[in-house]
């Protein structure tokens, strides 16, 4: 049974008391709510607070006791629990506190924002540059280790991710490779035209196909077809405990995922950026044929007056160092998957973003270099 609420609010001069009893729940409100008096007096200076008479008290009833109290110690008036249950008393004081808004903080001027983001973003960026590297150095460690022991190398893993990789892109990178050397000539001779040195046309698809477009292109496109690929199995594998369990089993995932399809990549990207060169070019070909008054032998003879063997060699010796950053970073992130469907997500779309990223910059470094070495 609930005990009547009762309320009694005695007053000597500044100083008053209040006296509760009854049944202070959820139940009660409407009848809390009605002897409560309309708003205290802003007068009293001290309040004392008896308690004793309630035998129970939840949160709805602190709340609403609370609010009542609330603008007499906004008026700077002493109020003191005398007698009653502490605990009680404990938990008006908590739903008080939960319930008062927090102050707003002062905004930080843009140029302060501006800077402490900078530094966050750089801060993580170099974070996470640290880590790949160490990633870096646990896949060599392990590798070496692997290549001590051949038998550990898992052989039928390392053609299907070859297969997956090379033989399913084809299609679409040869389509794609066709296209640019089409639009590379059709631009090229349009420019050229006007200085009557169409026959040049032929120049600039060969070394810039061979020598930069070819690789570059085709890392990008595996970065997005198969380094993603990578990041969401793994990620996937790591969401369903599977990675946990190759551990519990004493196989080591590093081995087990990550050598086969970096040692895939590797050996497959260059096959793919040659194979993208000799696309684009006939793409090229075929435009020029169609559109100048060029035959495909004089094609071929200006093709190998401009092309020298060493410009092939410059665009096929990126195509390894490519396919390390993209399978580097594509199982990396695919391990650093936690907990959900959304981290998977998360860190497929950051591996592509990095992977393509690091291409170009390593991209960006071989042309400073190989400039600098005269090739």
């Amino acid at each position: 049974m609930t005990a009547p609420i009762s309320v009694e609010l005695a007053r000597t001069g500044p100083a008053a008391r209040l006296t509760l009893g009854g049944t202070w729940t959820l139940q009660a409100a409407a009848q809390i709510q009605a002897a409560l008096p309309a708003r205290p007096d802003e007068g009293i200076t001290r309040l004392a607070i008896d308690t004793g008479a309630i035998p129970t008290m939840d949160t709805t009833g602190a709340l609403l006791l609370a609010r009542w109290l609330r603008p007499l110690a906004r008026h700077g008036a002493e109020i003191a629990f005398v007698a009653g249950n502490p605990a009680h008393h404990a938990l008006v004081r908590r739903v008080d506190l939960a319930e008062r808004k927090p102050l707003a903080r002062p905004r930080a001027p843009v140029l302060i924002q501006l800077a402490r983001r900078v530094g966050h973003a750089t801060y993580s960026s170099a974070a996470a540059a640290r880590d790949l590297l160490e990633f870096f150095g646990l896949v060599t460690v392990t590798l070496a280790g692997a290549i001590a022991h051949p038998g550990r190398l898992r052989g039928r893993a390392i053609v299907a991710h070859v297969e997956r990789i090379g033989l399913h892109a084809l299609p679409i990178l040869g389509l794609l490779s066709f296209l640019i050397g089409v639009v590379l000539a059709y631009q090229g001779a349009d420019q050229l035209r006007t200085y009557g040195a169409e026959i040049f046309t032929v120049n600039l698809l060969g070394v810039s196909i061979l020598r930069e477009l070819g690789g570059l292109m085709t890392a990008i496109l595996v970065a997005g077809r198969s380094g993603s690929a990578f990041t969401a199995e793994m990620g996937t594998m790591k969401v369903n405990e599977e990675v946990d369990a190759m551990r519990t089993m004493g196989l080591d995932p590093v081995e087990v995922l990550v050598l086969p399809r970096l040692l895939a990549m590797i050996l497959t990207l260059p096959l793919l950026t040659l194979y993208a060169n000799l696309m684009a070019l006939a793409g090229g070909a075929v435009m020029v044929v169609l559109a100048l008054d060029i035959s495909l032998a004089q094609f071929l003879a200006q093709l190998g007056e401009a092309v020298h063997v060493s410009t092939f060699w410059v665009g096929m010796a990126k195509a390894p160092v490519f396919a390390l950053l993209i399978g580097l970073v594509g199982c990396y992130e695919g391990l650093q998957v936690s907990g959900s469907a959304e981290s998977v997500g998360r860190r497929t779309t950051r591996s592509v973003v990095e992977s393509i990223f690091l291409v170009i910059v390593a991209d960006a470094g071989f042309s400073i270099l190989f400039a600098q070495m005269g090739l």
